[in-house]
């Protein structure tokens, strides 16, 4: 399976998309289509913890007061399946290969990947 979840309103997904060949590539847009729960539970088999999927710099994660709690797998799957900012972004599934988040080692190593 080859899939990408991202935010078509995010500059960040768009700018680190545009230079990708995801031409094999299924696209979700999650503003339009948010992650199930069962797409929460196969992304959340593919990390170590909750915690490695959620936008922990959303303005909705701060306003709620959740930045200094530490959240369950139960709370962390609630978010995600209920708000599409909490989902760290964008996810890009390759068989059993993720990337997550947009940091510059996690792009570095998706290009690397995909070339």
């Amino acid at each position: 399976m080859k899939k990408v979840y991202y935010l078509s309103t995010c500059d960040t997904c768009k700018r680190i998309m545009k230079d990708l060949p995801l031409n094999d590539f299924e696209k979700q847009d999650i503003k339009f289509n948010p992650i199930t729960s069962d797409q929460y539970d196969f992304l959340r088999s593919k990390v170590d913890k909750g915690e490695d999927l959620t936008n922990k710099r959303a303005r909705k994660f701060k306003e709620l007061g959740l930045k200094d709690k530490v959240l369950s797998e139960a709370e962390i799957k609630e978010l995600i399946t209920t708000e599409h900012t909490f989902l760290k972004r964008p996810v890009f599934i390759d068989g059993e290969h993720i990337f997550v988040g947009n940091s510059k080692k996690t792009v570095e190593s998706l290009t690397q990947y995909l070339a």
